[in-house]
Order: C-alpha cells, then structure tokens, then sequence
C-alpha cells in the first residue's frame, strides 16, 4: 500500500468521525436532516461532476449506470437499517456490530468477488482492526448484549454491517473495474436518496422546515464533509490500493471518534479505550504495510 493510499484512508477517517460528531447533534431531526445534508451534497458537488460531464472524461455503459444505481439503492437501504436498529437497541450495540463485520465482510467480499489474495500479516493486521473497535466499543464489558434489546442490536448492526460490505464491494468494483469517478459515483448516489426521501419533506414542507431551524449550519458541514470522506476512500481504491486492506483501515474512524469524543466532548476515555486505539494502530501499520 503506498504513502498516498496510506494518507488518503487516514484523513478520510478523521473526516468521517469529523461529520459524524457534527450530525450527532442533529439526531433529533431525523429523516428530514438526511434529505437536508443530501441536498447540500448535491448542490456542492456539482460543478465539480458537470466539469467531469463536460470535459467527457466519463463513458457510460449500462454496466456502469446500472452499477451507480445499485450503489445508491443499498447506500440508501443502509440509511434506514441503521436508523431502524437505533430505534429498537442501544447505540453502543449497533454501532460497533455495524462497523466491525462490515470491514470482515468486505474483506471476504474482496478475495470472493474481487480476487484479492490477502498476506498472512494483512489477515493478522484485519485482526487487530477488529478488536481494536471491540475494545474501544465495549470498553471490556459485553453485558449490553444481555440487555433489552440487546440481541435486536446484533441482528440490526450485522444486517447493516452487511448492507456496509455490499456497497463497499460494489463501490470498488465501479471504481476499479469499470473506471468510474469516486466524485461521480458518490454524487449520484446522493442524487438517489435526494429524490427518494423528498416524498417526506413535501407531505409537510412547513413542518419540515420547522424542524430544520437551527440545524442547516450542522447540515451544510455534513453535507460537506460526508461525501469528502467516502470520496477519499474511493480514491485510495483507485491509485491501486486493495480492498482487503482499505476496508478495515477506514474503521480508523472508530478511534478517532473516541479521541475527539476525549478531546472535545470532554467524555471519559478509559484504559480499555486506549488499549483499544493501541491495538487499532498496530492492526493498521500491519495493513499498510502487508
């Protein structure tokens, strides 16, 4: 894996937890703050795929259209998986269940479809990764399993850690395989849900304006920083990077969320959390190494 790889999935982890402790202080809005942060990735994006369109560095084939749309129906799919499984189980069951298989699953999904042959300190690499997020997760206590709700959170975060894996799959095929650019894909994809939730907003645009009052400056910085984040990942995939290894390194985000949360939210970081980030670095230097 080369340096630039290397840096395009670190900083994209640092913008993906970035995004994600803007629109933790928007989960109250639900639905209709997804159709706003959508809306202005559409609009901030654009001219930069109209200059793709334009300069006709883009071919389409059926396969590719065909590939985009998939993209955008599981991306969406993942969405509402993943706020359903919120709603039925605790965040600190989901989460991490999403975030450790998806990587897992990508990985098998990599060598299965994709015919990457991982090395053996790449599988020892994806190791540490997952229990790293583990650690930093449970923090050493599993007892949110034996909660209510507990095993609903398992079952949610694994189909979304699958819906996770199959857009991460399907993604890398369109930007490796058929040449499609990330910028192009991911915009597309925002394009999609952008139309597919609109339905909601217009059943009661007053009320959904009312819900957005004090939450489009959050908006527009996810709307930002969100496609920015899943952009770089694509383009780590297409300077050659493999899947494999760029699947479980972008769960960085994992140990950067816990850090900022230490850092900025002022939230307490124990030593299962630190043994967690130790173990999640090392996993990632074996990746960038194999």
């Amino acid at each position: 894996m080369t340096l630039t790889s290397l840096f395009l999935v670190v900083l994209a982890a640092f913008i993906h937890a970035s995004w994600n402790l803007l629109a933790k202080r928007a989960a109250s809005v639900g639905p209709v703050f997804v159709f706003a942060y959508n809306f202005v990735a559409c609009l901030a994006y654009a001219p930069w795929v109209a200059y793709l369109l334009v300069q006709s560095s883009i071919t389409w084939t059926w396969e590719g259209a065909s590939f985009v749309l998939f993209s955008g129906l599981i991306h969406l799919a993942y969405s509402l998986c993943l706020q359903r499984g919120y709603q039925v189980a605790d965040l600190s069951v989901v989460y991490p269940v999403a975030r450790g298989t998806g990587p897992m699953l990508s990985t098998v999904g990599a060598i299965l479809i994709l015919g990457e042959v991982p090395t053996g300190q790449g599988l020892v690499g994806l190791g540490l990764v997952m229990a790293g997020i583990g650690l930093i997760a449970y923090q050493g206590d599993l007892s949110a399993f034996r909660r209510p709700g507990g095993q609903a959170g398992v079952r949610w975060g694994t189909a979304t850690g699958g819906l996770i894996a199959s857009y991460t799959v399907v993604d890398a095929y369109a930007v490796k395989a058929l040449g499609i650019a990330p910028v192009v894909l991911d915009w597309f994809s925002n394009l999609l849900r952008f139309f597919l939730l609109l339905p909601i907003v217009l059943a009661h645009p007053s009320h959904a304006l009312e819900r957005m009052r004090g939450y489009w400056w959050i908006a527009i910085g996810v709307g930002l920083l969100s496609p920015l984040s899943y952009i770089l990942v694509l383009a780590a995939l297409t300077t050659g990077a493999p899947l494999s290894i760029v699947a479980p390194m972008r769960e960085m985000s994992t140990m950067v969320g816990a850090l900022m949360g230490m850092l900025i939210l002022r939230e307490t970081v124990g030593p299962w959390r630190l043994a967690g980030c130790v173990i999640l670095i090392g996993g990632v230097i074996l990746l960038s190494a194999g």
